[in-house]
């Protein structure tokens, strides 16, 4: 099983996978560890990652970036609306009332949902952790910003089914970073003790997040946190690119804003500019070479002046720090270490305005770019079977406070109540009680719309179906569970009825259900109003003042209750329908197997053009001896036809059309190449089959000096050698000179393979007899028994004392176990 962590960025993206007891952040095919969130539609193919990248100026109506924040925002959002003029690509409303992305692919216009080009992005990701695993990979763990409401975390979820992944968790950044952080820790403080708190702060290209963490051993724990979604890395790029446009249009009376492909490359100078003024704080320079209407522009900026037109946007670090340390009511002494990620956090002005707040050294300890990631792969490892890590459990915090209302059963009108709190753990379940004789409903939302960075507070509508009043006619008790999942998405999990048959006092006792989940609340039956309003009363207490109401000697009737499950008709604000989801999945299977194909069409026309081009070289360097003149002739005029039609005729046709192209150059070509492989391995076959002769040669002469060591071997068998071997020679020699006769231009006498297959006939005549063993020589009966009295053999002796058996004199040992450890000839 794989094991991955993906940070879906808006600028970038990383790749962290488990492996070799540890965790490694991945490379592309570019070899690189970041890969750009950007995908580019082409007339025959999509590019995704640093391939789109390059299409951003001369394909830039096609080839979208920074999607993310378009996440389970309607179209009519006034989020969307007000960013809508500022986009190079165009975007349209889905039938849904979502956010789509108008392009032109396989020269059709399409409109694709943010889930879609989403799952491009993780399909490509995906990708590439498979080349780094060699294996497939399903389950991962996707990073979220810890600011996305449930709309946008489950339009991500879509995405990752999209792309055919099974999303384990959506982890909150911050959170993926303080797992990096904090499991790695060794002096943690132990369970029992006070917690070691520790600030994060990510500034990334699109916003700006941080949270409070408490650690101890084993465990980590989110106290609070606090964002501002409208302040990142690109933010800064903006200012400076308003400022080069005020100061290109005064110097050159230039209108950047109305040519794309010029505004595209001023943002990427402006964000060259930005990084290398994080290095240095001297005068540096921005020229553009024909920017717009053949004009060359340039500009000048220092680290003063940068900080000085963005002030606005410094000035906002503090808040978000400031609210965290009021929602958990830390003192800035409480803090351990205060800990600094994302590309953004590199700013000099950022990180000093952090430090001062703070007034602490920030800590750097952790990879800027690539922590989200690492960590992201961490709690993937915790959550699959397939890894043991060292335990370590991670709690999270609901950003924003949810509330359910609803139709009141009692009185005209709608009944609220808040229902997880803002920084309340996560995930976490509840169980509400309320007392109905027909099907109602409820509504999620969330209660601070002014707090959240997102328009429609709604998180959705969750219908109770099949609710039936009592026999008795009296209100059905109805047990409710909403739970904030692991994901950090609320949902209405589970409903049951509880039916209530009471039995005389003289029947068997039955069991009665026990609330025993001490988050249940209970709205009463008699006056269907929340208790919120004196304060929620739980089922136990409930029970405790109806007791204390009964006259001390009432009795008590026995009562048992059945659980009935009821279905639930859940509704999300802007939650995909399943046949679309499905038609999605389809969709992007289709668009696999295009790019697929295409990636083959292009690959056999490069292998044309790659072919011509070396060749060429080839026929006038390496292989000029190996090919004649009308052979030359002929092949130069086949690659200049097949060069002019590759970049004419040639230039958009079926894969089968360059193969076929490629086979009738390789059969002018191939004999060529032939030749020259032919000139270069057949010495080495004629040396291998020298040595060869040579060693049988050597064995032959040795069994005529009567050599001890083959006086085992029959004379026949030992002429046959010899016969074979002066054959073999014969042959050699004869092959040579007929070869060393010809011309080097024409195809060879004698080819490598036939050398190699005189060498096998010969190995496989020769060798059995050059190296049949001694047969074996029994020992008298008589002395055995002295062998076994201990290391009295010379061979024993000499194993003892580390001796090579094989150089030493054995009186008791057998012939074979003598010759057997002498080193033969090497035959092979």
């Amino acid at each position: 099983m794989s094991v991955v962590g993906f940070d879906v960025g808006f600028m970038n993206c990383y790749v962290a996978v488990a492996r070799a007891g540890g965790i490694e952040t991945v490379a592309n095919e570019y070899s690189d560890r970041s890969t750009p969130a950007c995908v580019s539609f082409g007339a025959r193919n999509r590019s995704i990652g640093a391939a789109a990248k390059s299409q951003v100026v001369t394909n830039c109506k096609n080839t979208v970036q920074g999607f993310k924040r378009f996440h389970g925002r309607a179209f009519s959002d006034p989020f969307v609306q007000r960013l809508k003029n500022s986009l190079v690509y165009d975007i349209a409303q889905m039938p849904s009332g979502t956010t789509g992305i108008k392009v032109m692919y396989l020269e059709e216009e399409k409109v694709f949902s943010i889930e879609q080009v989403t799952a491009m992005l993780l399909t490509k990701l995906k990708e590439t952790a498979e080349s780094a695993l060699k294996k497939p990979v399903a389950d991962c763990v996707v990073s979220v910003p810890s600011y996305y409401s449930d709309a946008e975390r489950r339009s991500v979820l879509d995405a990752a089914q999209i792309a055919g992944l099974n999303c384990l968790r959506l982890m909150n950044e911050t959170t993926a970073v303080a797992l990096a952080y904090g499991i790695y820790k060794q002096d943690l403080p132990a369970p029992e003790e006070k917690a070691r708190n520790v600030v994060f702060v990510d500034v990334g290209h699109s916003g700006y997040q941080t949270s409070v963490c408490a650690f101890n051993k084993g465990k980590l724990k989110i106290l609070s946190t606090a964002s501002d979604p409208e302040l990142g890395g690109k933010d800064f790029d903006e200012a400076l690119v308003k400022h080069f446009c005020e100061e290109f249009g005064n110097k050159y009376k230039l209108d950047v804003k109305s040519k794309p492909r010029a505004l595209v490359r001023l943002y990427q100078e402006c964000e060259k500019l930005k990084k290398l003024m994080s290095a240095n704080s001297s005068d540096l320079p921005l020229n553009i070479e024909c920017f717009m209407n053949d004009i060359d522009v340039s500009g000048k900026m220092n680290r003063g002046q940068f900080e000085d037109m963005c002030a606005d946007l410094l000035a906002r670090v503090e808040a978000p720090l400031q609210s965290l340390l009021e929602n958990t009511k830390l003192k800035k002494e409480d803090i351990y270490a205060v800990e600094i990620v994302g590309g953004a956090s590199r700013i000099p002005a950022v990180k000093e305005r952090i430090s001062k707040f703070f007034g602490k050294e920030l800590s750097t300890t952790l990879n800027a770019d690539e922590a989200v990631a690492r960590g992201c792969a961490l709690q993937c490892a915790i959550l699959s079977p397939a890894f043991k890590v060292r335990e370590f459990s991670t709690t999270d915090v609901v950003p924003y406070p949810i509330s359910l209302k609803w139709q009141s059963a009692a009185e005209e009108g709608l009944s609220d109540c808040e229902v997880f709190p803002r920084n309340h753990a996560a995930p976490f379940s509840k169980v509400l009680t309320f007392y109905r004789k027909e099907p109602f409903s409820l509504e999620a939302y969330y209660n601070c719309p002014n707090e959240l960075p997102y328009p429609d507070p709604t998180i959705g509508q969750f219908f109770i179906q099949k609710v039936v009043p009592q026999a008795s006619g009296e209100s059905s008790k109805v047990k409710v569970k909403v739970r904030v999942n692991i994901h950090g998405i609320f949902s209405v999990s589970s409903a049951s009825l509880v039916e209530v048959h009471k039995t005389d006092e003289t029947e068997e006792p039955m069991e009665t259900e026990q609330a025993n989940d001490k988050d249940e609340q209970v709205w009463p039956h008699k006056s269907c109003f929340p208790l919120w309003e004196t304060g929620l009363t739980t089922t136990e207490e409930a029970k405790g003042e109806k007791k204390s109401d009964q006259p001390p000697q009432a009795k008590k009737p026995k009562v048992k209750t059945k659980m009935l499950e009821l279905p639930i008709e859940n509704s999300p604000q802007w939650q995909l329908a399943v046949d679309m989801l499905n038609l999605f999945v389809e969709n992007e299977g289709k668009m696999i197997m295009q790019d697929r194909l295409e990636k083959e069409r292009n690959d056999a026309k490069n292998n044309v053009e790659e072919y011509v081009y070396d060749m060429r070289d080839k026929l006038h360097g390496m292989l000029e001896k190996f090919v004649s003149e009308s052979d030359r002739d002929a092949l130069s005029i086949k690659l200049e036809d097949t060069e002019n039609w590759l970049y004419e005729d040639g230039e958009d046709q079926p894969k089968q059309m360059y193969i076929d192209k490629l086979a009738e150059l390789k059969k002018l070509g191939q004999p060529i190449m032939e030749r020259y492989t032919e000139a270069e391995e057949r010495p080495k076959a004629f040396e291998e089959m020298g040595r060869q002769i040579q060693q049988y040669m050597k064995f032959v002469e040795a069994y005529k000096m009567k050599d001890e060591q083959y006086d085992h071997l029959d004379e026949a068998d030992v002429t046959k050698v010899d016969k074979l071997t002066c054959d073999a020679m014969i042959w050699m020699n004869s092959a040579m000179g007929q070869q060393s006769k010809m011309s080097l231009s024409v195809d060879p006498s004698v080819k490598v393979k036939d050398i190699q297959a005189k060498i096998r006939e010969l190995f496989s005549a020769c060798n059995p007899i050059v190296t049949k063993p001694k047969p074996k020589v029994e020992l008298p009966k008589e002395e055995a028994p002295a062998e076994q009295n201990g290391p009295i053999n010379g061979e024993a002796e000499s194993q003892e004392k580390g001796v090579d058996k094989g150089t030493t004199e054995s009186t008791g040992g057998s012939a074979a176990e003598t010759t057997e450890n002498k080193p033969e000839m090497d035959l092979d």
